[in-house]
């Protein structure tokens, strides 16, 4: 795996330099800022990139931006963004309406080793890792009963499955050998059960995998 990282705090930047060496695991740009992490991925091409999600010049979401256009530029690349509190928007605007290799951690989960190590891994093979208390947050507004998933069709549950994936609906399509119309349809009665109606401030596909992530287990 090779991996890009943008961190404008130069002890935390080292250290996770220093952990992922340790791990077998090649660093081939750290970067200070977005335009440093644009010229990385763009020259080295690595397969993920770790990114403060606040970066320099002025600490808000430059780190962010910078993932997004990453990932316009290089649709296939792993994106694992770090902050220092849960920022439940950010997080919901980086998923959008992809979640394959999207992750959102807290810093402080760096600590657990193992755990940082195998959200690596995942992200950089296009799952989600999402932070347990971004989860949280973002669906305490919505938290309904543990059997929000019991009243959808098997057909329904598939195609959750599916977005949680970060399928679009017309790889959904092809997959279950059906019309775009017919996911659509789906995608609709998934929303309508799991009482997620259209709303400018949540982003429903988003919630709706979250939901997924949280009770399918």
């Amino acid at each position: 795996m090779r991996v890009v990282i943008a961190e404008d705090l130069a002890l935390l930047r080292e250290g996770i330099v220093a952990l992922l060496r340790e791990n077998s695991i090649e660093v081939v740009a750290q970067v200070e800022d977005g335009p440093g992490l644009l010229r990385a991925i763009a020259g080295h091409r690595p397969d993920l990139a770790i990114i403060d999600v606040r970066l320099p010049p002025t600490f808000t979401d430059e780190g962010l931006r910078a993932a997004i256009e990453a990932r316009h530029r290089q649709p296939e690349l792993g994106v694992l963004v770090l902050s220092q509190y849960v920022e439940t928007a950010y997080a919901g605007e980086l998923i959008g309406e992809n979640t394959a290799g999207i992750g959102y951690l807290l810093k402080e989960r760096i600590g657990d080793v193992r755990a940082f190590l195998d959200a690596l891994e995942r992200v950089a093979a296009g799952g989600t890792v999402l932070d347990r208390q971004v989860v949280t947050e973002l669906l305490a507004p919505r938290n309904g009963s543990d059997d929000a998933l019991s009243g959808l069709t098997a057909r329904e549950r598939e195609v959750l499955e599916l977005m949680a994936e970060g399928r679009s609906n017309v790889a959904i399509a092809e997959t279950l050998v059906v019309t775009p119309g017919a996911v659509e349809k789906h995608i609709t009665n998934i929303y309508n059960k799991l009482d997620l109606p259209a709303c400018e401030v949540d982003h429903r596909r988003v919630l709706a995998v979250l939901t997924y992530l949280r009770l399918a287990r």
